[in-house]
C-alpha cells in the first residue's frame, strides 16, 4: 500500500524533518512521502472536503477519468474541478497522465495534527 503522511507542523519543524528525509533517503533507507502545513487553516485551505471526494472517486476509477469527465460524474462545475484537480497535482496527491488522464498516486492519505505545540 502506498500512503503519503500529512501533517501540521512549524516551518523550522517541517525543515528538520526534511533534513532527516533526506539523510535517510541518501542513506538507502525507504521514506514515506509527507506534506507539510503550517496550520489546519492551511490544511484545510488545500485539501477540502470537496477534493477528498474528488480523490476517493478518482482513485477508485485509477486512469479511466479525464478532468471534464469527472466534472459530469461529479456533477460539478467544469471550472471548479479544473481549480481542485490543478491543486491537487500542485500538491502531489493527483496526477495528469496522457491525454489528461487523472491518477492517484497514494493508496492511503494519513493526517498528523497534534492538538499541542509539542506535539
Amino acid at each position: 500500500m502506498k500512503r503519503i503522511e500529512i501533517e501540521v507542523m512549524r516551518s523550522s519543524d517541517a525543515l528538520k524533518a526534511a533534513v532527516e528525509t533526506w539523510h535517510k533517503a541518501k542513506a538507502g533507507k525507504k521514506v514515506t512521502p509527507r506534506l507539510s502545513f503550517g496550520s489546519i487553516k492551511d490544511l484545510f485551505s488545500a485539501i477540502t472536503e470537496k477534493r477528498l471526494e474528488l480523490l476517493r472517486y478518482v482513485a477508485e476509477r485509477q486512469g479511466t477519468l479525464n478532468t471534464r469527465q469527472l466534472a459530469q460524474a461529479l456533477g460539478r462545475d467544469y471550472k471548479n474541478i479544473h481549480t481542485d484537480v490543478s491543486a491537487l497535482d500542485e500538491l502531489g496527491l493527483i496526477e495528469k497522465g496522457e491525454k489528461g488522464v487523472l491518477t492517484v498516486p497514494y493508496d492511503e492519505i494519513v493526517i498528523h495534527a497534534g492538538l499541542t505545540e509539542a506535539a
